[in-house]
């Protein structure tokens, strides 16, 4: 980042105060934001460890690119979501003739971040079919999750789309019959502005929220297709060319097993605009950019998408991709805010300094940066583990999917709001970034399932019944003793895996225990996210690389996972030296590294 020119001393005579040159003079008093910025340049972590997750040949092909996006987070990009933040969507119910044809109206901002997020880059086709970005294969999870990760740090709305249409094609792919695989993929793997097929999945109702089995949105047979009847309340990408939904054909059982999964296309083969209306745009806290409504379905035609009875099941698929984008659009927001922090506390004198040389700010940028890196090497894990296709990785990943995506989202909060105090009162002005950052940052707690949702889901379900936890013990403990960790840290970090994996069973074993899930949950995250941060600096540190994050997971085992409470001040003080080795710029010796995690 660059450093501000020396303010000059201000004009003696009292009315010299009150220019437009003096004015101009003290704002260099104000510390810049990130804008103007590469975000792929201002991430040594991501092109660090990439080379540790990713093929060689793709990671090299794919550099450019991830490169262009970074500049472009930072720069268009980011001036275009900021333009989306302040011209909303528009709901139209009529045309100019009185006809009932509802239409949204966006500004030139949003269609052109479309552009960026499906034409430039085909973020939603890129694991989908072969050719995006020149790479001859489809390329593996773990690619876009990266581009998501790197667009997020300038919009968050915009990658809900993106992220429905990628999940929702591949619903269409698995359980569509031919002929509606071949009139809809073409168009969902698109990346042609003019023939695109935007998606949308639209679960939520009045009645029911987390509770899918009690959706009542009735589908009824109508000659060889079905008519939909009734409305759902939260519907995201409300103007979609084409949605998937759950519905209850007419005749089904109450309750989950009697939902169908199906397509609703918005215009008919005829050209005709199907039956069903947007009633009214939601007014959100935040992701202002992306359009969400409430839609009545007045026998809207749809097409039935694998067996009848099997719907919330097929449905579930799903899950997994949409919460590693969670994760992943988390762990974006939290490098922003990062870097956002940064920018201030180095810019910004206060009593005599640098903000960022007094030892409190110091220990709060701290709280920062360890989640955040915990993120991203969750995403990581998270993102090679889904493309492995391996029985561990399918049984470590069902565990992973709610207990990263639950913890991920809801450190954000936490980091978006540290981040704007960073700043101070700046912070909270709608000029910089940081307001935003921490509206966005609570949408994550309740897409793809609230905090509960998502505890009760890893801790009730994926280890009290799939035992899923037992294959995620394995692959740690594997890359724990693989990592060649020094001896006295590599014990004590198994120890508080252990401790972790044991936890979470004690607590799974009885359903009195369901008040502890979200705190098992939590020890899990820390207990993965550790472990991988310890390998990665080992492994980075004996490449000659940086070694910072043996650093990182020794923080996270004695503050996240409560190692060392209650508190010692002569045991921390390791961490002094600890602290002013990661907010430096340099790299962190393996020796450095392996003498503090032992001290």
């Amino acid at each position: 980042m660059n450093h501000p020119a020396p303010i000059a001393p201000s004009p003696a005579a009292p009315a010299a105060r009150a220019t437009r040159a003096a004015s101009a003079d003290r704002s260099r008093n104000i510390a810049p934001d990130t804008r103007g910025e590469n975000y792929w340049d201002l991430d040594p972590s991501l092109r660090a460890l990439l080379p540790l997750y990713m093929d060689p040949a793709l990671l090299a092909h794919l550099t450019p690119h991830m490169a262009e996006l970074g500049e472009l987070a930072g720069g268009r990009l980011g001036a275009l979501a900021d333009t989306c933040e302040r011209h909303e969507p528009v709901l139209h119910r009529r045309d100019r003739y009185g006809r009932d044809e509802e239409w949204l109206e966006f500004h030139p901002a949003y269609r052109e971040m479309e552009s960026i997020a499906f034409g430039r880059f085909g973020m939603h086709a890129m694991t989908n079919r072969a050719g995006v970005l020149g790479w001859p294969d489809k390329m593996p999870p773990i690619a876009k999750y990266i581009f998501h990760y790197l667009f997020s740090q300038a919009e968050f709305g915009l990658l809900c789309p993106v992220n429905l249409t990628d999940s929702s094609s591949h619903l269409v792919d698995l359980f569509g019959t031919e002929e509606i695989r071949a009139r809809f993929l073409p168009g969902m793997w698109s990346q042609d502005m003019g023939e695109l097929l935007r998606c949308a999945q639209f679960m939520t109702e009045k009645a029911g929220g987390s509770d899918i089995g009690r959706s009542d949105l009735t589908a009824v047979k109508d000659g060889d297709g079905w008519r939909l009847w009734g409305e759902k309340w939260f519907c995201s990408n409300v103007d979609a060319e084409a949605a998937v939904l759950l519905a209850r054909p007419e005749d089904g059982p109450e309750g989950s097993k009697g939902l169908g999964l199906f397509l609703m296309p918005k215009t008919l083969p005829d050209g005709s605009r199907n039956s069903y209306r947007i009633m009214r745009l939601k007014e959100k806290m935040g992701s202002k950019s992306m359009a969400s409504g409430e839609i009545m379905f007045e026998g809207a035609v749809a097409y039935p998408l694998g067996a009848l009875d099997q719907g919330l099941k097929q449905m579930l698929v799903m899950v997994n991709s949409s919460r590693i984008s969670h994760l992943t659009r988390a762990a974006g927001m939290m490098r922003r805010c990062w870097n956002e922090a940064m920018a201030a506390a180095t810019h910004r004198d206060a009593f005599g300094k640098r903000v960022i040389q007094h030892p409190l700010m110091r220990r709060q940028l701290m709280k920062l940066l360890i989640p955040t890196e915990q993120a991203l090497s969750a995403l990581l894990y998270t993102a090679a583990m889904s493309g492995d296709g391996s029985e561990r990785a399918s049984r470590v990943l069902r565990i992973l999917t709610p207990i990263v995506k639950y913890r991920a989202c809801r450190d954000n909060v936490p980091v978006a709001t540290g981040a704007l105090e960073a700043r101070g009162g700046n912070g909270y002005i709608e000029d910089w970034p940081n307001s935003r950052l921490v509206r966005d940052a609570h949408l994550g707690l309740l897409w793809e399932g609230t905090s509960n949702i998502n505890a009760l889901d890893a801790v009730q379900r994926a280890v009290g019944k799939a035992r899923a936890h037992e294959a995620l013990a394995e692959d740690l403990a594997e890359r724990i003793e693989a990592a060649g960790l020094p001896g006295q840290f590599r014990t004590r970090l198994s120890g508080a895996v252990d401790r972790a994996i044991r936890f979470a069973d004690e607590v799974a074993s009885d359903p009195a225990h369901e008040r502890f899930s979200r705190e098992a949950s939590g020890q899990l995250y820390h207990a993965v996210t550790a472990a991988l941060l310890a390998a990665e600096g080992q492994a980075l540190g004996e490449a000659g690389g940086d070694a910072r994050r043996l650093l990182m997971a020794r923080l996270v085992v004695e503050h996240r996972m409560k190692e060392a409470s209650p508190p010692s001040l002569a045991a921390r003080k390791w961490e002094e030296e600890a602290i002013d080795l990661l907010l430096s710029d340099a790299p962190v010796s393996l020796a450095d590294a392996t003498r503090l995690v032992q001290a």
